[in-house]
């Protein structure tokens, strides 16, 4: 859920927002009367919530802040960095926060370096650099330690406990949250109460413990009440809709979204309404109440485009589109997706359009435009090939890089090595003078330290030629493998089929990903490349083919038996338990399958062209409901197959007669809400 305060940044004063926009506002014209640090506090609250406003006031001051003694210089660059950060100009925060990092380092004060190294993570953060966000994160939760600043340590805390949360990590998250929360109670600053309580709260969302979120909720609410401050409560109610919306209270989370957005237009909020509006048509979509969809929806459009905001308009975009759909508007409703998926990919975004092709693909599903669905699996498919692809190619360059480590590391143990025979060489030339025997035997025992340093070596590198061509995750072979396995092989015309191919991939896999997280989506992963090996023979090779899919060739089998082997596989992983973080998983599969090698009239078809026929049957068998095969069992006379056609729509083909399907049934259909 987005949140227009994730990581709030400083503490506030315990005065209403209102009244200090007031206060801040004269303060323009009489600030020169009024000490630095407290307009600086007062542009602190507004800069919170209202960072288009608190900027022009920081700008005002800024010849004087930067003039200041250290500790309001260090307030000042702290404050002028999150304005810029919160209106999105990444360029000139990423300048005010590396101004305030040598500021720090040149007066040796670790609070000015800490504050410094936050901003860099939030920084890093929005340009979706974890490792570096996370990294910078965990150096100031060190420094901010060394310093007697409180408020740091438990802003530098919660910091550091999110980034745990986003790598997964939850025990650790938990950890860390729950000692920034220990100690805002320890020092009774309600502010810094509601910051910690709050980021404790999203975290028991995704770890699905809403009981001890709304516990937390309680209390962060109690706390916010003594800060008098509007600000903080329209974010704790932002916190309470994620927690009713994930337990499924859908009109407490509406009503918590509505009080956020009257308190949030009261202030004059524009940036923090508009995420309102936003999670007020997904709600009312999930509860299918598709007029208010479209109402906010607009709404949030209209904010979206005058902040300029292009994630937020997309999003807005989105949700209209679905509820377009819906109610059989089904060209309005295309209209929005793609003018969404258009702004996302201006971005740079794919994950996320990789996820909103799958949700399109079901929406069309769902409206009977099965040909639409199939245009989104297939886009879905390819973005999907390339993300895999990249993290492939990052996966070798690592490998890569780890080989060349260890092959620095080799070459200065056989300079080593080498050195100290030089040196026993020089040794053996004395002793040859006087023991010609015992050199000999000394010579002897040399040659086969160096036979035995060939054999580690060539061992090593055979190891290192293995894990090339295996996948990291699952132990099995890589696509990589598999091309040069299919390139090497010798094609033999009017060869009778006497192999397979079958494509498999996880039904609602971003289901699992999204609701348990990335380790129960490896969990998954893991345990199926298991009971493949278990299901298929030793003699087939098994690849994972990319994301949550799987391609067996099956090298030698009965043409007749490819169906029972598509039954076995569907039963099979269906049956398996998965224990991931003290629940269990059940998954299905779709299957695409075809004997190889596929001939049409005695042709052959190149494997690439028969590897395409088997995906097309794979997404043939996910747009008709999942837990299922369809296999490819041959061709029609060839006066009546154009194999261009069959390639480019299989099921029309199929209708027409050209080619002839087989479809395998799952023992049973697991029943779950959509991904």
């Amino acid at each position: 859920m987005p949140s227009a305060t994730h990581r709030a940044l400083a503490r506030s004063r315990r005065i209403a927002l209102a009244a200090a926009l007031c206060i801040a506002a004269a303060g323009v014209h009489a600030g020169e009367q009024r000490p630095l640090a407290e307009r600086l506090a007062e542009a602190r609250e507004i800069n919170k919530y209202v960072p288009e406003r608190a900027l022009p006031l920081l700008l005002a001051m800024e010849q004087e802040g930067r003039a200041a003694p250290l500790p309001d210089r260090i307030e000042f660059l702290n404050q002028l960095t999150y304005g810029y950060y919160g209106i999105g100009r990444m360029s000139e925060a990423t300048s005010v926060a590396d101004e305030l990092l040598a500021l720090g380092h040149a007066n040796k004060n670790n609070v000015a370096i800490a504050k410094g190294l936050l901003f860099k993570a939030y920084i890093a953060y929005s340009l979706q650099e974890l490792e570096k966000s996370h990294r910078f994160a965990r150096e100031a939760e060190k420094l901010a330690y060394t310093t007697d600043n409180i408020e740091l340590q438990v802003r530098a805390t919660i910091t550091a406990g999110e980034t745990w949360a986003e790598e997964g990590n939850f025990p650790k998250a938990l950890e860390r949250l729950q000692a920034a929360a220990a100690l805002a109670r320890q020092h009774r600053d309600p502010t810094q109460i509601v910051m910690a309580l709050n980021a404790l709260i999203r975290l028991y969302g995704q770890m699905r413990e809403h009981d001890k979120g709304f516990e937390a909720l309680e209390e962060a609410l109690a706390a916010a009440r003594q800060t008098n401050s509007p600000g903080r409560m329209a974010t704790l109610k932002h916190s309470e809709y994620g927690l009713a919306v994930d337990s499924g209270q859908y009109q407490r989370g509406l009503k918590a979204l509505l009080e956020s957005l009257a308190i949030e237009r009261s202030l004059g909020a524009e940036s923090m309404a508009v995420y309102s509006l936003v999670n007020l048509s997904d709600c009312y979509l999930k509860l299918k109440d598709y007029a208010n969809v479209i109402r906010y929806g607009e709404e949030a459009l209209v904010s979206a485009e005058k902040l300029n905001d292009i994630g937020l308009g997309a999003t807005a975009r989105l949700n209209l589109g679905q509820a377009y759909l819906a109610t059989g508007r089904l060209a309005e409703g295309k209209r929005y997706i793609e003018e969404g998926m258009r702004a996302y990919e201006n971005l740079g975004d794919k994950p996320e359009l990789q996820a909103v092709l799958v949700e399109y693909g079901q929406a069309l599903e769902r409206a009977g435009d099965l040909g639409g669905a199939l245009k989104a699996y297939y886009r879905e498919r390819e973005i999907s090939n390339e993300l895999f692809e990249k993290r492939r190619q990052r996966a070798v360059l690592d490998l890569q890089a780890k080989y060349e480590t260890e092959k620095k590391q080799r070459q200065i143990e056989l300079l080593r090595t080498e050195n100290e025979v030089n040196r026993l060489q020089q040794r053996v030339w004395w002793l040859l003078a006087a023991v010609f025997a015992l050199a000999s035997v000394v010579v002897g025992m040399l040659y086969r330290k160096v036979r035995q340093a060939n054999a580690q070596l060539y061992l090593k590198n055979k190891e290192l030629k293995q894990q090339s061509v295996r996948d990291p995750l699952t132990g099995l072979y890589n696509r990589r493998h598999f091309l040069d396995f299919m390139r090497n092989q010798v094609p033999q015309a009017h060869r009778e089929p006497c192999g397979a191919l079958f494509l498999l991939d996880v039904d609602h896999f971003k289901h699992i990903n999204d609701s348990h997280g990335h380790a129960a989506g490896d969990a998954v992963l893991t345990a199926m490349s298991a009971s493949l090996r278990e299901i298929l023979r030793e003699t087939d090779m098994i690849v994972r083919w990319g994301g949550e899919e799987f391609l067996a060739f099956l090298p030698s089998i009965p043409h007749n038996g490819l169906d029972e082997v598509a039954q076995r596989l569907l039963n099979g992983i269906s049956q398996v338990a998965i224990e991931h973080g003290g629940e269990t998983l059940r998954v299905n599969v779709s299957i695409g399958f075809a004997p190889f090698p596929l001939s049409c009239g005695g042709e052959m078809l190149p494997w690439e062209r028969a590897v395409n026929i088997v995906d097309m049957a794979l997404y043939l068998a996910k747009a008709h409901g999942r837990n299922r095969a369809y296999g490819v069992q041959g061709f029609a006379e060839p006066s009546q197959v154009c194999i261009a056609d069959v390639e480019q729509n299989l099921e029309r083909a199929w209708r027409a007669g050209q080619v002839k399907l087989s479809v395998v049934q799952g023992e049973w259909q697991e029943q779950r809400a959509s991904a």
